[in-house]
């Protein structure tokens, strides 16, 4: 069993919220038991369970231990996608091994994201992505951001940069220490975002045209596959 916390310090902790829910109520922990606890942000640590009461779980942490990210450091840029499809594309890409994911307002996407709605959905996407790297055993946690526009999304970028594009020829990536990738909503992008990725390498990922959701994931099992990370 795995769990984020906040914190790890070795000795006692006292775990509440959801996981002390995911550890009472959905995996039925009982004292003894032992756990991974991760802090989202590299460390990782095993630990056991001391004692479960209605309101919180406490684990003792017996070692700490720093965990590398495996490169390259992949990026991902996404369209929002309507309804459930969004939290399926973020899990995904959490599982296959993005570092970063980033969404973008692309013109031609059916959900647009302004104000307090972005605010909270970008932080229904960070849940997404945390609850994946749990359950995949990602030490690190994805980060999600809602960027006002592509082109501050591809402002400063280094490395490798893709963009998907069901015209263009398949390819195999090019690999960097960082690797960026573009994919666009189910319209197409527009003439303006076009221009703004011309000095992308456009790769296809086949005969087929892939949803908004697909199409991402499979560039970044791709990228990983290249690279055995």
């Amino acid at each position: 069993m795995r769990i984020f916390v906040s914190a790890l310090a070795v000795g006692e902790l006292r775990v509440t919220g959801d996981e002390h829910h995911y550890l009472g109520r959905v995996r039925r922990a009982r004292p003894g038991d032992t756990l991974e606890l991760l802090d989202g942000a590299g460390k990782r640590a095993r630990a056991s369970i001391v004692q479960i009461g209605d309101a919180e779980t406490i684990v003792r942490i017996e070692t700490i231990e720093d965990v590398e990210d495996l490169p390259p450091r992949v990026r991902v840029l996404v369209p929002p996608i309507k309804g459930d499809r969004m939290d399926t594309c973020i899990e995904k890409l959490v599982e296959v091994g993005a570092d970063e994911i980033v969404v973008w307002p692309a013109a031609r996407a059916v959900v647009k994201l302004d104000g307090a709605r972005r605010t909270s959905r970008t932080a229904h996407l960070e849940a997404i992505a945390q609850a994946a790297a749990r359950q995949c055993g990602r030490a690190r946690a994805p980060r999600v951001v809602a960027s006002d526009s592509l082109a501050s999304a591809i402002a400063g970028l280094a490395g490798a940069r893709v963009v998907l594009d069901p015209g263009a020829e398949r390819a195999a990536f090019p690999l960097a220490a960082e690797v960026t990738v573009v994919s666009g909503p189910e319209g197409g992008f527009a003439a303006n975002e076009r221009e703004a990725l011309a000095d992308f390498t456009a790769i296809g990922l086949g005969p087929r045209v892939l949803r908004a959701e697909t199409a991402p994931v499979i560039a970044v099992a791709l990228v990983r596959a290249a690279t055995q990370s």
